[in-house]
């Protein structure tokens, strides 16, 4: 008895203790929402000693012009201030006083000093920072080139780069179609020509030349004339020079032609013409390449194949060597993993499991095989490879519950080992090249991240960032897997967040935030501003079937719904939805199926999936293989399946909503333009249902969020407005019919 009072005690004053803590700390305001930093861009030299990244908060996105999407002089290289921190001992270099913009940022061999593209006036300029002589450089390239947006590379005496530049009539040429399709005055669109015409924007905005840049002089020559280039690599000797090619022929409205896919490589030291190891073909080639980038191995109908740069001939790892189905002689389909630091051996994955085979083609042995369960097993994600080839490193995630971090498996005893696993969330690792260093963003799941350094083996961490100290005074809510199954019986994830004055057996309102799935945490503005509000969030995952995704939300959300209701967390009259893109989409969508909701909110979320298929211009026909083979999980076109598109198109069935819904729009979303959600709006009206559209002028993708500050502000305070509002006149009404006849 004595112990249970002294427990009782100690709860009592945990308890006072927590609550007076929670009230010397403040609400979680819009504009906390706007300051959060985080380090952006990051990039470690291959010793480990430095890592460089951008430091922004969510400000540095309002002054995009969303109307210039694909405008070949327009760059919108968002600000921050650009930092180099001492993994060693957190000190700071700042090349700027303030913020800059700054893009593709590459450190040298050397280890000393890091190149990246700087946009002024709008233009960008190149420029290296010499870390142990603390000098900011710009390098004046002869002849003055336009520089594209594109990756750095370092030759391997850290004397020069590869950059990307246009030709001189580049921008003439480019400018001339864009304002065609813009200006006009007359615009023509013509379906025997090969291309949409934002396609054809498209093909002239990726053309660039290859230049090799003398950093002492600014000498600059060309080494690959203009091109449709996408992915240059450097052998570590510097003697080649490889590029992967694109060659557009007509705009396709499947995945799988209407381009053309090449891989050469250039040798620097002599005169020749450059080599094809893959021809232009519309299927597409994937290289795993070596370290030294002199050896590469890909997948062809589930065999492995390698090759060396010079060789006529590539060897097949896997014909022959390992079968799933003896009798039958079904053989093992695998997958390149990566190359061993050594280059003499490969880890390769199936079904089964990871696999272990040399660079010759013997060997070939399954080393770790997956659990029979593989819905609960949890998911490993190749990192690295032990520089003494005996340790592979991954991340890992279990499935039912927050436990992550690293393991190891050790390739001599076939054992796999915990490294660190602990509810924290782990993103953005990165190692030095020699093994000895990671560094990696952490987070316990409702706090930002900050970034760690760490060794391999993950013995202890060291904080290299503390980004925003002031958010420790500030009311954040606290994070929680749950667990709920749909109408059919399917054991799906949310993660719920809970008010930040929450006391137990309390009902709260309940805002649904909806999209597809949802298992990891992480530190959420908005649901920390739900949370400040008063109310539950909860992000609800749903199962979507390919022909009938819009059935997917009621069978799902409806339950999690319940699960919260029945736990006397919930105020089943005070629960409300909301959704960007395609949970916009989705909120749509689910209020034509059910009630259940006393206001819902669609963020720049399509109504009409029949007219958005011809919506969204600038990206070509994204909307037609989002729909058939995509996101949208149609399955067909409008002609071979017509019902299911009428099926999941929220406008034919608005006679049904009872809910009063709300339409947050940006007028420079190229992504689902307002005018698709405005079709929702129309109809509403028509039918004398309650509904409000707001179409942010100045807004892109996201509407207020994605625009100005001011609109920022507006948009959040429009969405907590109208749930308000809302769950008020449900609960009067939910009051009044409680209330004898």
């Amino acid at each position: 008895m004595q112990h249970l009072k002294f427990y009782s005690l100690s709860i009592i004053l945990w308890t006072f203790i927590i609550s007076s803590s929670l009230a010397q700390k403040t609400d979680f305001t819009t504009e906390d929402a706007i300051k959060v930093k985080s380090l952006g861009s990051q990039a470690l030299s291959d010793d480990g000693k430095y890592l460089v990244g951008i430091i922004n908060d969510r400000s540095a996105r309002f002054d995009t012009d969303h109307f210039r999407f694909q405008d070949p002089s327009y760059h919108n290289v968002y600000p921050g201030e650009l930092v180099i921190i001492d993994t060693e001992d957190a000190s700071e270099l700042r090349p700027y006083s303030g913020e800059v913009r700054v893009t593709a940022i590459a450190w040298a061999p050397n280890n000393i000093e890091v190149a990246f593209l700087e946009q002024r006036d709008n233009k960008l300029h190149l420029m290296v920072y010499d870390a142990s002589r603390k000098k900011l450089k710009e390098i004046k390239i002869s002849g003055d080139p336009l520089l594209a947006d594109s990756e750095l590379i370092w030759m391997s005496d850290s004397k020069s780069l590869l950059v990307h530049t246009r030709e001189s009539n580049w921008m003439e040429k480019a400018m001339e179609v864009y304002n065609e399709a813009t200006k006009g005055p007359i615009v023509v669109y013509d379906g025997s020509k090969p291309f949409l015409k934002w396609d054809e924007i498209r093909n002239y905005n990726n053309l660039t030349e290859i230049h090799q840049v003398n950093l002492l002089n600014g000498k600059s020559e060309k080494l690959l004339p203009e091109s449709f280039y996408n992915g240059i690599h450097l052998t570590s000797d510097a003697q080649y020079l490889i590029f992967n090619e694109i060659f557009p022929l007509k705009t396709s409205y499947d995945r799988d032609s209407g381009t053309e896919y090449q891989i050469a490589y250039l040798n620097l030291e002599t005169t020749d013409s450059a080599k094809v190891i893959y021809p232009r073909n519309e299927k597409r080639r994937n290289f795993n390449w070596s370290e030294s980038k002199t050896k590469y191995a890909w997948v062809d109908s589930g065999y492995v194949y390698v090759q060396s740069l010079g060789e006529e001939e590539a060897r097949n790892l896997t014909k022959g060597k390992a079968y799933s189905d003896e009798e039958n002689k079904k053989e093992v389909k695998f997958s390149v993993e990566a190359w061993s630091p050594k280059e003499g051996q490969l880890v390769l994955s199936s079904e089964k499991g990871y696999w272990l085979v040399d660079a010759i083609g013997n060997n070939l042995e399954m080393v770790y095989e997956f659990p029979e369960d593989k819905e609960k097993a949890p998911d490993l994600d190749l990192l690295n490879w032990s520089p003494d080839e005996r340790y592979l490193y991954f991340s890992y995630s279990e499935k039912d519950k927050w436990a992550r971090g690293f393991t190891r498996f050790d390739l001599e005893s076939r054992q796999m080992e915990d490294l660190l696993i602990d509810s924290n969330l782990y993103t953005g690792v990165r190692y030095s090249k020699d093994g000895t260093k990671a560094i990696v963003n952490v987070s316990d799941g409702d706090m930002p991240s900050n970034v760690m350094a760490t060794d391999m083996n993950f013995n202890s961490m060291k904080p290299l960032t503390d980004l925003n100290p002031w958010i420790a005074n500030k009311k954040l809510t606290r994070s929680e897997l749950i667990t709920y199954r749909d109408t059919d019986g399917k054991e799906l994830k949310g993660i719920l967040y809970y008010p930040v004055d929450y006391e137990p057996g309390k009902k709260y309102p309940l805002v649904c935030e909806i999209y597809e799935t949802f298992f990891n945490n992480g530190f959420n503005p908005t649901m920390n501003l739900i949370a400040n509000h008063g109310y539950f969030a909860l992000r609800p995952s749903v199962d979507l079937e390919i022909g009938y995704p819009g059935e997917a939300w009621v069978k799902g959300i409806t339950s999690a719904i319940n699960k919260l209701v029945d736990e006397g967390k919930v105020d089943n009259e005070k629960v409300g939805v909301q959704g960007g893109s395609y949970g916009g989409y989705a909120t749509s969508l689910l209020i034509t199926q059910t009630d259940r909701f006393a206001a819902a909110i669609n963020i720049s979320g399509k109504v009409n999936i029949i007219s958005f298929l011809g919506d969204s211009p600038k990206i070509g026909t994204r909307n037609y293989a989002a729909a058939e083979v995509g996101q949208d999980r149609i399955g067909g076109t409008l002609w071979d399946d017509p019902l299911k598109y009428f099926a999941t198109t929220a406008v034919l069935h608005a006679d049904r909503i009872k809910t009063p819904h709300l339409i947050l729009t940006g007028e420079g979303d190229w992504n689902v333009p307002g005018t698709n959600s405005r079709e929702l709006y129309y109809a509403m009206r028509r039918l004398g249902k309650d509904v409000v559209w707001v179409n942010y002028l100045n807004g892109g993708h996201g509407a207020g969020v994605a625009s100005t500050e001011s609109d920022f502000h507006d948009h959040i305070k429009r969405i907590f407005d109208f749930y308000e509002k809302h769950f008020s006149e449900e609960k009067e009404k939910a009051d009044s019919s409680d209330e004898p006849k």
